[in-house]
């Protein structure tokens, strides 16, 4: 998704997976009377029918799919807009939104926090398609208790999810480098991790012909790494989630971790990125023999020319506990001041629970929100089963990352990789690194509480 609006406040991206950017509501609102909120024209007409806007990308909700729907109900109409976190936020300030948003459950504590999206609790309870008990519970990241996410009521839904730190690998680079190839059930250690990415790299007169790992070091920092920290038994934040220590133990050794790995130059870093930002081209060409994605990148080899020794392994861990948390959890949520949310609850309904879910989940485009759909789940071909297999195991190690209102992924993500690359360079120590990343966050955290009150 891009920004194109002239009053750019703020930036999210990595295929539906980025939080929506913090930004000072009153500062949006100064914007309004220069910018146009955009129009969520919508409400009935003088025939009876509603008009819902809808904010979502491109390939989430495309012209047949509408049809279907109001062929379905046909006293509604359903208007699209292209997902714009800019605009977005201009409509929400302005006082008119869009009748449904979409964007990540892990991120979406600033929005509840600032009552921008309204509680799906009683649409749940009177629901007789979209069950509460139904919902898988990488949903409770779109919790809200007034304090902190992952408890009461609910305020989105996901769509589809993933365990993001599983691993993705090629069979065949690593027969041809004489290395096992990696556990089922197991979970390998980011150390051994590591050690094994460097025997499967070959490099050629100085140019990286194979990679040994991808982490997707473009789309996400904040969430790996605060897994890292979680598997360790140690904390991010503090209780009020308003200042965070990237200097204990734990999570100096998750940087560590990073700058190890850029330095050993066994993959993609922000200094050395792929040309597309994503591992699946090289990986797809051969040319990248393991890549940390999400069950939904098995969901790029189900043609008949896709890669045939792509196989899946559960997430390596840094401490004693395994935690394999989702880094997103994309989906959708109705604001506040929507002006037809028993419309907009009609199409939730249908999106998250009839023929679009249904379709996402025999795709293999990731897990399904509700788990009377992960049977659905493709295992057709001997590594869709061996896939199913793995991700029916790491359910039981999936755990909500911490996700404070008072600042965006975004930002911890940008002020994390500029504290590492400050390492890598050797401009810094680790030490000094976390200390100034620390101070830099714990700023930023001050000014967003102040921002949310």
């Amino acid at each position: 998704m891009t920004n194109q609006e002239v009053c750019m406040i703020g930036t999210a991206s990595i295929k539906g997976r980025r939080a929506l950017p913090l930004v000072a509501f009153a500062a949006v609102a100064s914007l309004v009377t220069a910018c146009t909120a955009g129009g969520a024209d919508g409400g009935e007409d003088s025939s009876g029918t509603t008009t819902i806007t809808v904010m979502a990308g491109a390939q989430d909700l495309p012209d047949t799919m509408i049809a279907d729907f109001e062929q379905k109900n046909p006293g509604i109409k359903v208007k699209h807009i292209l997902t714009d976190p800019t605009r977005l936020n201009t409509m929400l300030a302005a006082g008119q939104p869009p009748d449904i948003a979409s964007g990540p459950a892990v991120g979406s504590a600033n929005n509840n926090a600032r009552g921008l999206a309204t509680d799906l609790t009683p649409f749940l309870a009177k629901s007789t398609v979209l069950k509460e008990d139904d919902l898988q519970s990488v949903n409770d990241s779109f919790r809200w208790d007034g304090k902190r996410s992952g408890a009461g009521p609910i305020y989105g839904i996901v769509k589809d999810w993933s365990q993001d730190a599983t691993l993705w690998y090629n069979t065949a680079l690593f027969d041809a480098a004489g290395v096992p190839h990696l556990s089922d059930t197991k979970a390998i250690s980011y150390d051994d991790l590591l050690q094994i990415a460097k025997k499967l790299t070959v490099a050629k007169g100085g140019t990286t012909t194979v990679h040994g790992l991808g982490l997707e070091w473009a789309w996400s920092l904040y969430g790996p790494m605060s897994a890292m920290v979680m598997q360790q038994g140690g904390q991010l934040y503090n209780d009020d989630l308003t200042k965070i220590d990237l200097t204990t133990p734990q999570a100096r050794r998750a940087f560590q971790w990073y700058v190890d790995f850029a330095k050993a130059g066994v993959g993609p870093t922000s200094l050395n990125p792929l040309a597309d930002g994503s591992d699946f081209p090289t990986f797809s060409a051969g040319r990248m023999a393991i890549t940390q994605d999400g069950y939904w990148f098995g969901g790029n080899f189900t043609g008949a020319d896709a890669l045939k020794t792509v196989r899946m392994a559960p997430a390596p861990t840094m401490g004693d506990s395994r935690v394999n948390p989702t880094y997103g959890g994309q989906g959708w949520w109705i604001p506040a001041k929507s002006k037809n949310k028993d419309a907009a609850w009609k199409l939730m309904e249908y999106y998250m629970a009839g023929p679009p879910a249904e379709a996402r989940a025999s795709s293999g485009w990731g897990l399904p929100s509700l788990k009377s759909l992960m049977t659905r789940l493709p295992q057709d071909k001997p590594w869709q089963k061996d896939a199913y297999a793995v991700a029916q195991n790491e359910l039981q190690y999936a755990k909500p990352l911490p996700d404070s209102p008072y600042i965006s992924m975004d930002a911890l993500n940008a002020t994390l990789d500029k504290h590492l690359q400050s390492a890598i360079k050797g401009n810094a120590t680790v030490d000094q690194a976390t200390a100034a990343a620390t101070k830099e966050i714990n700023k930023a955290l001050a000014q967003g509480k102040d921002q949310v009150g």
